[in-house]
């Protein structure tokens, strides 16, 4: 075991120990000692976790830096106006992504730990025993109390010659200091979607396959819309496949896959697979001390973050939902709380804001009409394609839309959906309108400021029951 952060020992009981020292254990830890417990961190491999260091902050990073080579091409939808950019070199554009990585490692993470003194980092991998007690490299941690944020990888799907692949996951992806000719990207999830952006606008040629389409959990409105927008940059989205069989050579890999029973083969110099991510529970012996799991290997927690043993807690990704640095964060430090003075708190997904920073962005919080209707709910919908909003005709950009779902009878909103530029910055409104209970009459009847996303979402509140054609300025 090793202390990275000082002169702090391990040698004393600890109110609680964490495993994991990502997001959610650095919450789980920091919540605690701010309560005024001795805590324990348990980390292995690099310090920070999933977000900093190899998702959220080097993927957004690169989005903005291969946006500008969209903005130069898109720039003929204004009269007049002629520029132009390309990648001159895509290793220094790694390097300093990577320079942003380390930085902020170190200003979040790392230089974060000397500031409690009643934390104790210790490097090394840890198990539980039969007793439920917690081994770090052979060493038991005595802790009162456990919390589990070890995280999520990858996952690799079970497809026949695979094995044989040298393929890329979103980690290695984002290292590559050569932009490939061509790229297959499998699965059309958040992570797929935003890589395959990069790459395309980067000079990749993209193909997309996945089993179900673009964002399938998404609005269907949406999905459609973005697929289009994706054809439009020359990225191609095949869906509906049925997987065979991978076969390579030394220049290029082939799916052998079907679609509606017709043999397909794609083929592309490199492989990505974006086909979601698995809970970090494998080396943790978890069954050893009876604490309980899903089929995927997400640890199972009651709304108090509290697993089946009753003095270990479990938040973030390795729980297997909710897979955001944010709800990792907020779920960790409910453990915290509950697991240190019983406070009872709850967790509340119900207005769990959702991005992909894809371009057009997506965003949406809540639930959408299909979900809403499996609970057997009446809902009423009002979508409102962005060619509506002004800010968009100014802008000369109307890829989008915003859809609004509410319960029938009631008029309470029930879920928001946006597929616009700036989506990500227009949701929180939908999400403090969901929280407040808030009806599309009373969204509606908000001020808002002119030429601005956000105004989307008065309008689309309007025209539930109004034609947005007999509105005039200001969604007046």
């Amino acid at each position: 075991m090793k202390d990275c952060c000082g002169d702090k020992k391990s040698d004393g009981d600890f109110d609680l120990l964490v495993i994991g020292a990502g997001s959610a254990g650095f919450s789980a830890a920091i919540t605690a000692a701010d309560d005024g417990a001795k805590v324990a961190l348990v980390g292995h491999g690099t310090i920070g976790g999933t977000c900093v260091n190899v998702g959220c902050v080097p993927s957004k990073a690169m989005i903005r830096a291969v946006e500008i080579m969209h903005s130069a091409a898109a720039v003929d939808r204004f009269d007049g106006v002629e520029a132009s950019a390309k990648v001159t070199d895509w290793a220094a554009v790694v390097r300093q992504k990577q320079a942003l990585v380390d930085d902020l490692r170190a200003a979040k993470y790392i230089d974060v730990l000397p500031n409690y003194d009643a934390v104790t980092y210790i490097e090394g991998a840890a198990q539980f025993q039969a007793d439920g007690s917690v081994a770090v490299d052979g060493q038991v941690i005595k802790a009162g109390k456990v919390i589990i944020a070890t995280g999520s990888r990858p996952h690799v799907p079970d497809i026949s010659g695979l094995e044989d692949v040298d393929w890329l996951d979103s980690t290695s992806a984002l290292e590559l200091e050569t932009l490939p000719a061509s790229m297959m990207i499998m699965g059309g999830g958040y992570i797929g979607v935003e890589l395959a952006q990069i790459f395309a606008r980067a000079g990749s040629k993209v193909t997309i396959v996945t089993r179900r389409g673009l964002l399938p959990e998404a609005e269907p409105e949406i999905g459609a819309a973005l697929t289009q927008y994706f054809a439009d940059e020359g990225i191609t989205v095949l869906g509906g496949l049925t997987y065979d069989r991978f076969e390579h050579t030394d220049t290029k890999v082939t799916l052998h896959a079907s679609q509606d029973g017709k043999p397909h083969e794609i083929s592309s110099e490199k492989l990505l697979l974006t086909t979601g991510r698995v809970p970090n529970t494998d080396s943790l012996a978890l069954d050893v001390a009876g604490i309980k799991t899903d089929a995927r290997g997400g640890i199972l927690t009651n709304d108090q973050m509290q697993t089946s043993l009753a003095n270990v807690y479990a938040a973030g990704d390795v729980t297997g939902r909710d897979q955001f640095v944010y709800m990792a964060a907020y779920g960790a430090k409910l453990a915290a709380k509950n697991a240190m003075t019983d406070a009872g708190l709850a967790y509340d997904n119900s207005t769990m804001p959702a991005v992909v920073f894809s371009d057009p962005q997506v965003a949406s919080v809540g639930l959408t009409e299909a979900a809403a209707n499996a609970q057997g709910i009446e809902t009423v919908t009002s979508v409102l394609p962005l060619e509506h909003v002004p800010r968009a005709l100014a802008a000369r950009d109307t890829r989008g839309l915003i859809k609004l779902v509410a319960e029938k009878d009631s008029k309470k909103l029930l879920g928001g959906h946006i597929l616009a530029p700036e989506g990500s910055d227009s949701i929180q409104t939908v999400v403090m309108a969901l929280k407040m209970g808030m009806t599309y009459d009373d969204l509606g009847a908000m001020i808002f400021p002119y030429l601005t996303t956000v105004e989307g979402l008065k309008l689309a509140a309007q025209t539930f029951e109004k034609d947005v054609a007999k509105l005039s300025c200001c969604a007046g």
